[in-house]
């Protein structure tokens, strides 16, 4: 309804004008017209209605006479409807047939399309004929230039109009561009050749936390900073040069990966001469793909490795398990004397080392999968120096800062804790190269918003110049044989396969310095756990019952099976709301197999495995998808297990 009227009365308002106005589309048909323009040129209905074609129209006026006598009517007709597709703009004054004059002024239109208005223009030229007949009182040049001067009026007015709608186009686009650039995810601006900033979206401080969100008029220098900007400026030479770059540069206060791509500015006007030039600059944070390049590079780089299984590493698991669960009983007797409970987690303690051990040796080339948890830094640090402590000097001391409000974090507890000790004893076996006195520092803290970073800091002699360059690689030592040289390896495999990195340098005042940085992960808040049936398949009895000890001291009731046959019966039972299966079973059938057997007909059934068999063992690669516990575990350990497997969408990363 609102449209019928909107068309009234721009019709209404069109057939007002005293000049006649057409409008067609890019297809050369009739879009819209006055009253005014039928009456003009005697146009029949059909011709003047939405739709009409344009040939049509020029086909009737040519062979009505519009134009003149013709040579050849059809070709006089192809000729104007070619003019017409070039679309244009034109000035022109012609007589018609009838002796009137009329004047015709055509624009494109930006949408497409073409507008005319025709303006008949008699009475001027009756007026111009009526000067030059009494020309004997003015002379000819006078009135030759005033004929030239009246035309030169009428087509400047024509041009301003043009002219007119031209920058209004222009300034629509130029606020969609802004408004373009202002939404785009990266830093777009331009620098000229001093490289001072002449445009800039908002987006540079969203890149490059603290720097000034406006930038405009500032020197890159000092919207940069001194350190950015030196790491960028041969690239910005490069362009001044006339050659694209593109480089890729850390952010020093933020701690961010920023690609940068410069593309020179020819400076040229369009008629080609020099004015100005500079560079457009394009910045992106590309944080989270390098965090992603760094881990899948690192995958890569491990699947090279021969795989390490064999049977002792498997039945030394389950010996770990067993101990564990001793240790973790004996732990629980009442009235036991405090040296009793401090032995009790000093065995604790290193059965899980040899646990770790264990795992070492198989992710060295095996596939590995970090098992990130809701982790508190605090108690996670307090038993990293009760684990570390035992084996410090007496006059090495331990210092431990934690920036305080850290909250809760995604990580693999253990394989932070293990790293954390590898460089804490590495730094021990520095100091002591120099005297047993000194001190280990461990510092953990927030860089922005992006990684956690961990620094260990000792008062040793620092790294020699080939530490410094081979540290991280496999294998290197500087222990003699005493050395495995796998400890700072290790701690790289856990940077680069969670996606950030690891840093050695040497302290200005002396000693050695290592910044472990980690991708910044909250953690959402964790499922309560539920208590369950649980059904537990292990066909080791002393396992089983360890196992059992621990499932039931968190709150849960168990049943147990030893084969995957006796369970896939069992866990037909309505109550078992979860299965825990031991990959290797006795019989032919698999936990695997118990699991695939499960899902047809118990389908919904959380079904956990663990197992003691290296990281490379093809079935232990196969249930790697899936989650896999690896034994020895403790309480901790299978709580969180348990929560990843019945609540699998709050445990990830």
């Amino acid at each position: 309804m609102h449209n019928d009227v909107t068309e009234k009365l721009t019709r209404a308002g069109l057939n007002l004008i005293q000049q006649a106005l057409s409008i067609f589309d890019s297809d050369l048909r009739l879009a819209v017209c006055n009253q005014r323009y039928q009456e003009m040129f005697g146009l029949p209905d059909a011709l003047v209605r939405p739709g009409a074609s344009f040939h049509d129209t020029i086909h009737y006026l040519v062979h009505a006479g519009e134009y003149g006598p013709q040579d050849d009517a059809d070709e006089a007709v192809r000729q104007r409807v070619e003019i017409a597709r070039d679309f244009r703009p034109h000035y022109m004054e012609r007589q018609r047939a009838s002796g009137r004059w009329v004047a015709v002024e055509g624009a494109p239109l930006a949408q497409g399309g073409w507008v005319t208005v025709y303006t008949d223009i008699t009475e001027i030229k009756l007026q111009e004929e009526l000067l030059r007949a009494r020309s004997e009182e003015l002379s000819g040049q006078l009135v030759a230039h005033a004929e030239r001067l009246g035309l030169a009026n009428r087509q400047l007015a024509s041009a301003n109009m043009m002219l007119e709608e031209t920058q209004r186009e222009l300034t629509e686009m130029e606020a969609r561009t802004r408004l373009v650039t202002e939404m785009m995810p990266a830093h777009i601006a331009h620098v000229d050749r001093s490289l001072v900033y002449t445009y800039s979206n908002r987006r540079l401080s969203s890149v490059m936390p603290g720097t000034p969100s406006s930038v405009v008029g500032l020197h890159a220098s000092v919207a940069l900073g001194p350190v950015t900007f030196g790491r960028i400026l041969p690239y910005l030479l490069t362009a001044l040069d006339g050659e694209s770059a593109v480089c890729e540069i850390t952010h020093e206060d933020s701690g961010r990966r920023v690609r940068v791509a410069l593309t020179p500015d020819p400076g040229r006007d369009t008629a080609g001469r020099e004015a100005g030039g500079g560079v457009y600059i394009l910045s992106t944070d590309i944080t989270g793909e390098t965090q992603a390049r760094a881990a899948l590079t690192q995958t890569r780089k491990r699947e090279l490795a021969a795989q390490l299984t064999s049977g002792l590493a498997h039945d030394f698991a389950n010996l770990l398990t067993i101990i564990l669960g001793l240790q973790g009983k004996l732990d629980r007797l009442p009235d036991l004397p405090p040296e009793g409970a401090d032995l009790v987690r000093a065995t604790l303690a290193a059965a899980r080392r040899g646990g770790t051990l264990l795992r070492r040796i198989g992710e060295i080339s095996g596939a590995r999968t970090l098992r990130a948890e809701p982790t508190d830094l605090e108690p996670l640090l307090d038993d990293l120096q009760m684990m570390a402590s035992p084996s410090l000097p007496e006059q090495t001391r331990l210092l431990i800062d934690l920036e305080p409000g850290l909250g809760r974090l995604m990580l693999d507890a253990g394989a932070v804790q293990d790293a954390l000790l590898n460089l804490i004893l590495n730094a021990r076996d520095s100091i002591a190269t120099r005297s047993e006195h000194g001190a280990i520092r461990l510092s953990a803290r927030l860089v922005q918003d992006t990684w956690l970073e961990l620094e260990v800091e000792d008062d040793g002699p620092g790294f020699s110049d080939e530490a410094l360059k081979r540290g991280l690689d496999p294998f290197f030592t500087t222990k003699g044989g005493e050395g495995s040289g796998l400890g700072l390896a290790m701690v790289f495999d856990l940077a680069t396969l969670s996606g950030g990195s690891v840093r050695l340098s040497n302290r200005d005042s002396g000693g050695a310095r290592v910044v472990l940085r980690l991708p910044l992960r909250p953690a959402t808040e964790a499922c309560a756990a539920e208590t369950r049936l649980v059904l537990l398949v292990e066909d080791s009895p002393e396992i089983r019952t360890h196992v059992r000890e621990m499932l039931m001291g968190l709150g849960h009731q168990v049943i147990e099976a030893e084969t995957a046959a006796d369970a896939e019966a069992l866990a037909l039972l309505p109550e078992v709301g979860l299965v825990l299966s031991d990959i290797q079973l006795k019989g032919g059938a698999t936990g695997l197999d118990l699991q695939t057997a499960l899902a047809a007909t118990r389908p919904g059934l959380a079904v956990g495995l663990m197992t003691s068999l290296p990281p490379a063992h093809p079935l232990h690669v196969q249930a790697a998808s899936v989650g896999v516990l690896p034994k020895p575990f403790d309480p901790g350990d299978l709580e969180n297990f348990l929560r990843r497997v019945t609540h699998p969408a709050v445990s990830g990363p």
